[in-house]
């Protein structure tokens, strides 16, 4: 028999359980917030990354020209009257042929950080799909999909985008669309195995037993589950999109006037340096080494609070 002493105790206790704030859950996300709030680099970078984003879309409001005016004025001196001027509202200078170089690094912004975030979802959407499709299917079906990925993968990258660009022509939504097509087998590798490594789980299992169709299994269950792993990988996707458009328009095969991109200012820029119009090629070269900058460390950060295993 309980005590007089012992039934105080438990009738306290219980008083106590009874009077306690009920304990809040804690979820990944939550706990992902925070890890990356912690990240100074990561928040710094966002910033700067919304800071360019945010040029990129109303910088034009401060434009004194548009990006195709030509300024007679200072067409036939661009070497001695060319360079940046708030009094002439040049605020970056002017290019080779007298066009205001502020409303050309707008119009580039633009241009490039659309290629980067549509490339990237392109790639992103279609490299996990595949990848999830191939690992959980298995068997066969796993075997030919892979070998895909290897062919492809041998081909160069730059020779599959130039040839799409020859043969549909070079426009913008074919640099979109080009880019992110090419760009996703290495996640889709990536997403194959976290997939394997998914499959056996308990979950998955009921959902096999009583009776789930399988494409509703990939998408209900399989892909929420590798959110965090494809939102890591497609961060550091837009760099390498914005890369690339760079590459091949420096090399005249990318975006073709009246358009602009990051690569297209820097390519005009390396050619006229020995006039010493230095600012045609450091304005853009600045905007494209910040952002690229800005999606590695932002890229790391989601890394460390999505996966803080790895850290």
């Amino acid at each position: 028999m309980r005590t007089v002493f012992e039934k105080d105790k438990m009738d306290a206790l219980a008083d106590n359980l009874a009077n306690m704030d009920p304990v809040k859950g804690r979820s990944l996300w939550t706990d992902a917030r925070k890890r990356y709030a912690a990240n100074r680099a990561a928040m710094w970078s966002t910033y700067v990354l919304l800071a360019v984003v945010l040029f990129a879309l109303f910088g034009g409001l401060f434009a004194q020209y548009s990006n195709e005016e030509i300024d007679w004025n200072i067409l036939g001196s661009v070497a001695e009257k060319g360079g940046p001027s708030i009094e002439s509202g040049h605020y970056f200078g002017v290019d080779e042929l007298g066009r205001d170089l502020y409303a050309r690094v707008i119009q580039g912004s633009q241009v490039s950080l659309m290629v980067g975030f549509i490339g990237a979802f392109v790639a992103v959407f279609v490299g996990t799909l595949y990848g999830a499709i191939s690992g959980y299917v298995g068997g066969r079906v796993d075997s030919v999909m892979m070998r895909i990925v290897d062919i492809l993968n041998a081909v160069p990258f730059f020779f599959i985008l130039i040839l799409l660009l020859v043969v549909f022509g070079r426009s913008i939504l074919m640099i979109f669309i080009g880019v992110g097509l090419v760009s996703w087998l290495g996640l889709a590798r990536v997403v194959r195995g976290q997939t394997l490594s998914l499959k056996n789980k308990e979950f998955i299992e009921a959902a096999r037993a009583t009776g789930v169709p399988t494409f509703t299994i990939i998408r209900r269950h399989i892909i929420p589950n590798l959110l965090g792993v494809v939102i890591v990988y497609g961060s550091l996707l837009v760099p390498d999109m914005i890369l690339a458009e760079s590459v091949i328009s420096f090399l005249g095969v990318g975006v073709q006037e009246p358009d602009t991109s990051w690569g297209v200012l820097i390519s005009e820029g390396t050619s006229t340096m020995q006039y010493g119009t230095y600012w045609q090629i450091g304005f853009p070269l600045f905007f494209f080494t910040v952002v690229l900058f800005c999606f590695f460390y932002i890229g790391d950060g989601l890394r460390d609070a999505l996966d803080p295993k790895d850290r």
